[in-house]
């Protein structure tokens, strides 16, 4: 399961564009939307797997790398919605075009539609679920990210060290005397 998520075709320039991509996407979105919050983006990882396997049982796609790009580029363009793209120095546009700019090039490349639509299609759900549909009114949160990734993936609190236990001053790097 986990590794139809690592194949991006054979080596050629579909597949280096779509490993810059993840790796400037997931990058992206691990530092700006997801920065202190590894439980979440790892859901993300789970959610966005979970789903596009599910949807690729119904289209017959065993490789979903490729989907999986675009997912990330999907939830990253619709956060950054004013950030201005330029694709090859020949398109300038907003963040959000860049999924369907992105499957207009893979249809010149001659890829399948269906890999990206799927990609687009996650990103969204996973979009209006979490970004979404919680501000509407009556409005919830329906992801929740599961209290063991919390634990196991979030740092955790430190809490500042009473002022009696560190010493500051002229002693430091001394011993404190001891008591007797």
């Amino acid at each position: 399961l986990l590794t139809s998520f690592c194949f991006f075709g054979s080596f050629g320039f579909s597949f280096l564009f779509n490993m810059i991509f993840t790796y400037r996407y997931c990058m992206m979105l691990e530092e700006g939307s997801f920065r202190g919050r590894r439980a979440d983006f790892a859901f993300m990882f789970i959610f966005g797997a979970t789903f596009m396997i599910i949807c690729g049982t119904f289209v017959h796609m065993v490789f979903l790398g490729q989907a999986f790009t675009i997912m990330l580029v999907y939830v990253w363009s619709r956060r950054n919605p004013y950030v201005r793209m330029n694709f090859f120095g020949v398109l300038s546009f907003n963040a959000p075009y860049l999924p369907w700019v992105l499957l207009l090039f893979s249809l010149l490349l001659g890829n399948n539609a269906i890999v990206d639509f799927m990609g687009i299609a996650c990103g969204h759900f996973y979009f209006f679920l979490e970004d979404v549909f919680p501000l509407q009114q009556n409005g919830f949160r329906v992801l929740q990210t599961p209290n063991i990734l919390k634990w196991l993936l979030d740092p955790v609190p430190v809490e500042p060290v009473d002022i009696d236990e560190r010493p500051g001053g002229y002693n430091w790097g001394e011993q404190p005397p001891r008591p007797e």
